[in-house]
């Protein structure tokens, strides 16, 4: 299994410190309004990478931490006209519910920031002691000349950053560049004791002491959207291994942008789309198969025309589970048992999700599966129930637990009663074979007659599906 990483600019091998055990690390939202559909797509991304580790087999422990203190949160309370700790508690709920309508799994763990203030105040104390962190009047900052390898994620040039930084001057630091650990408090903020006077945590020293808190000072995987490589994970990497004299990250994943109609979603264009406004549009299986569409590196390009053609696409996967299911009702265990190469479509996936995660081709993998399944049942008439079985559970591995495109809950077969599927079935049998003795009028006959019943026939190059539509 190889993934990108963004340390290391190439393919790697995937060998996690302590296997079978995958410690995996996102960076959640800071939250003081709902969350873009550019934050789901890291969201939901990040979900398939943890469900197909388990699915290879690992035991992944995976963390998101939640920033619940922040200018952000400060300036949203002034604007609600309430404390920072319930715009926080508002849109951590709102956060929640969001996340379970786009089916992303719970984290294993959700740690708040509010609730690790010790242990932030604890490794700046490490990085002080080191003389890696100075204190100014209870403003407390890193030292970036401190630490040699400062730019080794992003790339960039510290002396050229230095020079051309276009960040606000402060007399305070030693370098434009310096970060704050520690904020002096301000009139009104929220505001904790700590060695330097009371004051917050700076937005960088969080996910280190989270990460470390809950998943060790070394990690398999630490993942985010690519606007965090720098300073955010920059910062992390800085702090974390500067404290503790070890690796921070083994392997850094980052997700591409998503643009609107060509155009980067921001706040000045006026074109961003909150998830909480997407999935009341579009179900929480399309949204996750158009991300999955594209490489998850990719820039990803948001148009409707896209989307349309997208549930289209999962209409097929649907009308074929909910064929399969309503035959494995139906329990047909005297059919025949057709030659069928399951474990090549095994395979077909999960060739590509080994590869950096490439979710577009292990897509085509499962599309091309329902395309061979359809085959094989428009050319049998009586199919024993043993071969829908395989087809559900291929279904269920690829589909259902890691892609999350399909939702077997949604398919209610339970007021269609056994002898009703076998009577529409025998009807599309005497339709095909209508229509293979060119009796076309026939044909047409039998399938009005089914609408009137509510029964919509659909026909394809392989073969003939139905659903009711009342």
């Amino acid at each position: 299994m190889q993934i990108y990483n963004t340390l290391s600019r190439k393919k790697e091998e995937f060998q996690p410190i302590n296997p079978p055990k995958v410690t995996m690390y996102m960076c959640g939202p800071t939250v003081y309004n709902f969350f873009h559909i550019g934050n789901a797509r890291s969201f939901i991304m990040s979900d398939i990478f943890r469900r197909y580790l388990e699915y290879k087999g690992y035991e992944v422990k995976f963390v998101m931490n939640l920033t619940d203190v922040d200018d952000n949160i400060i300036k949203q309370s002034i604007a609600e006209k309430i404390p920072a700790s319930q715009v926080a508690e508002k849109y951590t709920n709102a956060f929640f519910e969001d996340l379970q309508n786009l089916g992303v799994r719970k984290a294993s763990v959700y740690p708040k920031a509010t609730e690790h203030i010790k242990d932030m105040i604890s490794l700046i104390e490490k990085l002080e002691k080191k003389d890696i962190a100075y204190n100014v009047d209870g403003n407390v900052f890193y030292d970036i000349a401190k630490f040699n390898s400062y730019g080794k994620l992003s790339g960039k040039n510290i002396e050229e950053l230095e020079a051309g930084a276009r960040v606000e001057v402060d007399e305070q630091k030693k370098s434009p560049l310096d970060f704050a650990l520690w904020k002096k408090a301000k009139e009104g903020e929220p505001h904790w004791t700590s060695p330097w006077g009371e004051g917050r945590p700076g937005w960088h020293i969080e996910c280190s002491a989270m990460s470390s808190k809950h998943l060790g000072e070394s990690i398999d995987i630490h993942a985010g959207g690519s606007d965090l490589i720098f300073p955010h994970h920059e910062n992390e990497i800085a702090q974390s291994e500067a404290a503790n004299s070890k690796q921070f990250v083994k392997y850094w994943i980052h997700f591409g942008f998503l643009n609107i109609r060509n155009e980067k979603m921001s706040k000045s264009l006026g074109n961003t789309i909150t998830a909480r406004e997407f999935v009341k549009k579009y179900s929480a299986e399309s949204i996750r198969l158009f991300f999955a569409q594209t490489h998850y590196r990719g820039q990803l390009d948001f148009y409707d025309e896209l989307f349309e053609a997208t549930e289209k696409g999962l209409e097929k996967l649907f009308n074929l589970t909910e064929k399969v299911l309503s035959e494995i009702k139906l329990n047909k265990t005297d059919g025949i048992m057709p030659e069928f190469d399951f474990e090549n479509h095994y395979r077909n996936f999960e060739t590509p999700m080994d590869d950096d995660f490439n979710t577009p081709r292990a897509i085509a993998a499962v599309f091309e599966f329902a395309k061979d399944v359809n085959r094989v049942i428009s050319e049998n008439d009586y199919i024993n129930v043993d071969f829908y079985k395989k087809v559900k559970e291929y279904l269920q591995k690829t589909s259902v637990d890691v892609l999350g495109i399909i939702n077997f809950d949604e398919f209610d077969l339970s007021d269609t009663p056994s002898l009703e599927n076998e009577l529409i079935e025998m009807v599309i049998t005497l339709r095909r074979k209508a229509k293979e003795d060119k009796n076309y009028s026939l044909a047409d006959t039998l399938r009005d007659e089914l609408a009137k019943l509510g029964i919509e026939l659909k026909d394809s190059k392989t073969g003939t599906t139905y659903k009711k539509i009342k």
